[in-house]
């Protein structure tokens, strides 16, 4: 009796870890998945952009997504060692598979450049890299704010 008990718990528990494993696997993104304020770090190679600015940059910022496709943000660059202030505004699409694109509109370079996004930590993180010539890019977003009180 002992033993059927034994095989029948842990029988129960490899079914739960397959179906969580499973319900996580199947999990589907949308546009909606992707909403509220996230602070960011970029990093990399300004090639396009005329002289001073082509060059190694950085930059920090803040950038909202709508959870409908649209976004907009603020930052500070390091570009060839010249700090400029810039904003964005663009759209973005979000696969199932929880990959996906933007394009933002930046000032005062006036120029579109493009992202391609992974949706990662349940929301909470985003890896990005440009994918136009010009660049060569990766950014990493944190969610600045999660539901709930602190504790």
């Amino acid at each position: 009796m002992g033993n059927t008990l034994v095989r029948v718990l842990l029988m129960a528990g490899v079914m739960a870890a397959f179906t969580t494993a499973t319900q996580a696997q199947s999990r589907e993104c949308s546009d909606a998945s992707l909403h509220g304020s996230f602070g960011f770090t970029a990093v990399g190679t300004l090639l396009a952009l005329p002289a001073p600015f082509a060059g190694p940059f950085g930059e920090i910022g803040r950038q909202a997504f709508d959870g409908n496709g649209n976004t907009d943000g603020t930052g500070t660059l390091s570009a060839n060692g010249n700090i400029v202030r810039v904003t964005v505004d663009g759209t973005y699409v979000v696969n199932p598979d929880c990959t996906g694109s933007m394009t933002l509109f930046v000032l005062p370079f006036a120029s579109s450049f493009s992202l391609d996004f992974v949706i990662d930590d349940d929301g909470a993180e985003l890896r990005a890299i440009s994918t136009g010539t010009g660049s060569v890019e990766t950014r990493i977003y944190k969610k600045q704010f999660s539901p709930g009180p602190k504790g």
